[in-house]
Formats: structure tokens, sequence, C-alpha cells
């Protein structure tokens, strides 16, 4: 029984969800629409049960869905929309019902999300994480839409503000930042450590996830009145930041006023190499944007830098477990899908000994769960990945950009 297999035996069935925290149910993080996903993806490729995948389905939506401003792809009504939209397919009219249902609260969300972007824009205040990133922003949203609303004016209205984020600002107390500069430290709170806040680049919650969604639409022939500016302007900026060690190029998590003032960071050395904040997200979002371009060059640039990260042991062994956001299982997930793109051969050469080390970590680590970001039915959907080499006959791992 492969190591995929032993985990789904694990999370056959939901347990009770928390008292405590009555948006659980909805969270792909690590709430049951999550973890739906990994049965979702075994049913659909043929290795599991629907009637698995029906349990975690059904708990997702055991309580009302929330479209509240809060939410996001993330958690409440998208979360459960992205997960019941991975389990439908044109030849079923399975879980189509309840997808359509709920697809009016998002987009109606999508557009309210917008507008009070909007009314921050013209008051000239600065944007908060929640505003534009992947967990609860206009960016995860949007990659809802892109699945399931590709041609709706709710798309493009969030790619016209995320245009309008990758252009330089004027703060009254900052001076000129850019668009997306965040009042609040990388934790969302406010420390001495970061006056005035930061310039995050970070898929997770900084420009490179917009970067993808706009970089992806840009693919499909899917824009907006200044998106390829936009993106040519995320990418010099990226250059600009870029720095090359001993090992190959990498960037910085974030910025701050010292930092962009100066134009110097502070950080010292890669992070760790991970889909979240590391070089292989920020890669995977450089690669696809040239790809978009069409910028050869510049594409050979970032999958260099991603070979050669993967590639050294020092960065590697910077990884401490196998979750899809901080781990092995996402550092695999982004490098397969960086290796589809590729037309550097090297990224495929790097492959096999990632794998190797994600089923390694695996059978020695100590079991986290359920949950999708942070448990066992992430690494579990990553395994599956490296097993079949193939890609998720769900579509699952969009909702990290990286598809």
């Amino acid at each position: 029984m492969s190591s995929a297999e032993t985990i789904a035996d694990a999370l056959a069935l939901p347990g009770a969800p928390p008292a405590d925290r009555p948006g659980f149910a909805q969270s792909l993080s690590d709430g049951p629409a999550g973890t739906a996903l990994l049965h979702v993806e075994r049913a659909q490729a043929g290795q599991g049960t629907w009637s698995r995948a029906h349990s975690w389905l059904t708990a997702a939506a055991r309580t009302p869905a929330s479209a509240a401003d809060s939410t996001g792809l993330w958690c409440g009504a998208p979360a459960l929309a992205f997960s019941l939209g991975c389990a439908t397919s044109y030849d079923s009219a399975r879980y189509w019902q309840a997808l359509t249902a709920i697809d009016e609260h998002v987009t109606a969300l999508a557009h309210r999300r917008v507008s009070a972007a909007t009314r921050r824009v013209e008051a000239g205040h600065r944007p908060a994480f929640d505003e534009y990133d992947v967990f609860r922003g206009l960016t995860g949203i949007g990659v809802y839409l892109l699945r399931h609303q590709p041609g709706s004016s709710a798309l493009e209205r969030i790619l016209t503000h995320l245009v309008t984020l990758t252009r330089p600002a004027r703060d009254d107390r900052l001076g000129l930042v850019p668009g997306w500069w965040v009042g609040h430290d990388p934790h969302r709170t406010h420390t001495p450590d970061f006056p005035g806040g930061h310039a995050n680049l970070g898929v997770a919650h900084g420009i490179t996830g917009p970067l993808l969604l706009m970089a992806r639409t840009l693919r499909r022939g899917i824009t907006v009145d200044g998106q390829a500016d936009a993106v040519h302007s995320v990418l010099a900026w990226l250059d600009q930041w870029r720095q090359d060690g001993p090992s190959g190029p990498w960037w910085p998590e974030y910025l701050t006023l010292g930092d962009l003032r100066s134009s110097r960071t502070a950080q010292t050395g890669p992070s760790r190499p991970s889909w979240c904040y590391g070089t292989p997200g920020i890669a995977r979002a450089g690669q696809t944007a040239s790809i978009a371009l069409r910028d050869i060059a510049r594409q050979h640039t970032y999958e260099d830098a991603l070979a050669c990260c993967l590639a050294d042991p020092r960065q590697l062994a910077r990884l401490t477990d196998t979750s899809l956001c901080h781990g092995w299982a996402g550092t695999y997930q982004t490098a397969w899908r960086a290796a589809q793109d590729a037309i550097n051969p090297a990224l495929h050469t790097v492959l096999p000994p990632v794998a190797d080390a994600l089923v390694r970590h695996v059978s020695t680590a100590q079991g986290h769960g359920p949950g999708l970001l942070l448990g066992d039915a992430g690494t579990a959907l990553a395994l599956t990945t490296a097993a079949c080499d193939a890609a998720p006959a769900s579509g699952w791992d969009a909702c990290l950009l990286i598809d």
C-alpha cells in the first residue's frame, strides 16, 4: 500500500468539528472542505470511492456557507465552491446543483470586495493582505472565477484592481511605495521592526500571487487594460530585488521601508525552498509570467533559479515538514508543475530526488491529521502526483495558483 493510500485510509471519515470554530467546515486549510480534495482527487482518478469524497463534502456543507466579506478562496463559501467544483465533471450531474446555488454568492462577494478595495484606494489608505492575497483576498477569489466564470465582469473587475496594485502609490507618511505595500508586518501586526508596513514578495501573501493570476489569465487571452504592462512591471520589480548567491538566484521574503530606501535587502540568504515564500513559488510565478509574455530568456532565468535551488542540499535541509504550505509536498508539487512547462531539462533532473525526499520524510514523520495546507491530506495529494507523474484529475492545486 502506498503512503498516499495509507493516509487516505486514515482520513476515511471526518470527525466532529471543533465547537469553538463555526467556520471550520468551510476551511480549505484544515477543515473538511480541504481534506475532501484528497478523496475527490482519488475518486476522479479512479483510485478511491465517491462515498468517501461525499462524506467529507457533506461535512464541509454541514453548516451554512458564509459569504461574508471576510471570506475568500480558503474559507467560507468560496472554499466550499472550490471543492465542489473539483468534484464536478461535464459528463455527470454530480454536485452541479449545489455548485450553481453557491456560485452566485461568490460572484456577489467578488463585486463587494472590489468595491471596498476601490474605496480604500480612493481614501489613500494602504491595503492589508486580506484585500488581495491568495487565502482571503481578491487573487484567491479570482482563481475560483477563472475556473467557473472566466468571462465574468467579476473577474474583470478583480484583474483591473490587481493591475492598479502594481503601480507605485504615494503615501502621505511613507512617500512613494509599491501599490501592494501593506500597512502591517508579515504577521498582520504592527511592530517597530516594520515602521509603516512592508512589501511582500511571496506567493501566499505577496505580489507574486497576483502575478500568477494575471499571468494565467493572460495565457488564456483574458485581459484588461494595462494587464500586460502590470506583469512586466512586477517582473521588473523581481529583477531589481533578485539576489545572486553561490547556489543560484533567490529573492527576499519581504522588504521593509529601510530596504526600499536603501535599495538593499537585510535578508542575508535564501529562505527555505517553499511554495508560500521561497524560491519555488516565486520562480513558478516568474516562469508563468515569462511564458505569458513569450519571454524565453526570462523563462530560462526563473527555471535556472528553481533548478539551482532544488539541487542545493543546504537549502533543502531547511525543509522541516511535509506540508503543502512550506514543506516537501508544496515544494514538490510546485516544481512538478514548473517542470511540465519547462524548456530547461534540469528541472526534470532534480524532480526525482525531491520526490524521494518527500516519500522518505513522510515515512519517518508523525501524522499531522486532516487538513490540506499543513495536514496529511495535502501531503497525500503531492504523493499522488509523484506516484502518477500526471496532473491532478480534479485540478485541486489551482488553489495554490501553480497549475
